[in-house]
């Protein structure tokens, strides 16, 4: 079967919109960064941790990325866990925690499995929680598709051990402060997986149905040459690009929803077009690989320092403050507020048009207006 899953949790939320994708990403190399590296470190050490503080014997791992962040966030994820348990031990005297849990659903996912990073199980109920080290994309538990996966994998194995009634599932995301729950009765969880997930999982795997482009492409190895990722971005030519004042409020709006991701994809194509024609030799027609443009640089600080000042020249340095943040870290957050604290404000930021999706709250246009004009006066 191998180490990964075709069909994989993970990105159960791309194939069970994009059926073929899951397919078509084979056909390309998997090439992980260095996010991906660090989250692996991270569930690494809270797996270290959470045995130690279940009294496990567990050998500590190291890696290049551990940093003070890392041991705050791995130790509030045990501690969020510890108290998972406790709370599971008021309704069942000895609740089962498993850790790092290979979890198979392959009866509604073809070859399906994936791993549970802890799953806490008191009699009638489940939790699954899943521990995401990553700063990127805020992770909602609401109907998470990677998180049901999990829990119908558990449910294969414990649900006819005990009376399982309903599932808790939680995205422990430390970085982003979230901590997201979302629980569900066992019975609509096993509908959802024979009335919806079943039947795609099936044509996914078999690489049927049809490319559909959306937010789910993000992650894919294959979005850069999608064809229909790109005829979707494309759309926007359709508009035949009239000046703004004689497009439609409508249209304007269809525009405006398009731009972050149209402009994202854009991007991703110059960069796969640039990689290719420095590092793989290759040419693209009407276009050519140039030196960019550079400044000037000192080569060695200390000797220009020198032959300036034996020149007769003194005033060759300039000196200014550290950095604010840099500042409370040397003095200390009481220190920095008692000492400083009246002499720091924060400006209001920017108005920015954003997607009524964003989390922030919405200012009155007239009075952002006013106040960032008067900062800009100031």
């Amino acid at each position: 079967m191998g180490n990964h899953a075709i069909l994989s949790a993970s990105s159960s939320h791309r194939w069970l919109r994009c059926l073929p994708s899951a397919r078509l990403e084979l056909e390309f190399e998997n090439t992980s960064g260095e996010a991906a590296k660090e989250g692996t470190a991270a569930h690494e050490l809270s797996e270290h941790k959470l045995k130690n503080a279940l009294r496990i014997s567990s050998k500590r791992p190291t890696s290049e990325y551990d940093c003070d962040e890392m041991e705050k966030c791995t130790d509030d994820y045990v501690s969020f866990i510890i108290e998972q348990v406790e709370l599971a031990r008021k309704s069942c005297t000895d609740p089962i925690v498993l850790i790092e849990k290979r979890l198979d659903f392959s009866c509604y996912v073809p070859e399906g499995f994936g791993t549970g990073d802890c799953v806490i199980i008191s009699d009638d109920k489940l939790h699954i929680i899943d521990f995401k080290y990553g700063r990127g994309v805020l992770v909602d538990a609401q109907d998470n598709p990677q998180m049901k996966l999990y829990a119908l994998g558990a449910l294969e194995i414990y649900d006819s051990l005990y009376d399982i009634k309903e599932v808790s599932m939680t995205i422990f995301q430390p970085r982003r402060e979230n901590v997201s729950t979302w629980t569900v009765p066992v019975d609509e969880l096993k509908e959802w997986a024979e009335k919806e997930l079943k039947p795609k999982a099936k044509k996914a795997y078999e690489g049927e149905g049809e490319f559909i482009p959306g937010p789910w492409c993000t992650f894919c190895r294959a979005s850069i040459r999608c064809r229909a990722r790109a005829e979707e971005k494309l759309k926007l030519a359709q508009l035949e690009f009239k000046m703004p004042p004689l497009l439609t409020d409508n249209e304007i709006e269809e525009i405006l929803s398009i731009i972050p991701d149209l402009t994202k994809w854009a991007g991703e194509i110059n960069a796969y077009a640039t990689d290719a024609a420095i590092n793989h030799g290759k040419e693209w027609s009407g276009f050519k690989v140039v030196e960019g443009r550079s400044v000037r640089k000192y080569k060695d600080e200390n000797a220009i320092a020198r032959k300036a000042e034996a020149s007769g020249y003194k005033d060759i340095y300039r000196k200014s403050l550290i950095p604010l943040t840099q500042m409370q870290k040397l003095m200390g957050k009481a220190k920095f507020e008692d000492i400083l604290g009246s002499l720091i404000y924060k400006a209001p930021g920017k108005p920015t048009l954003v997607p009524v999706s964003d989390k922030r709250q919405a200012i009155k246009v007239t009075n952002a207006k006013n106040e960032f004009n008067e900062i800009k006066e100031d």
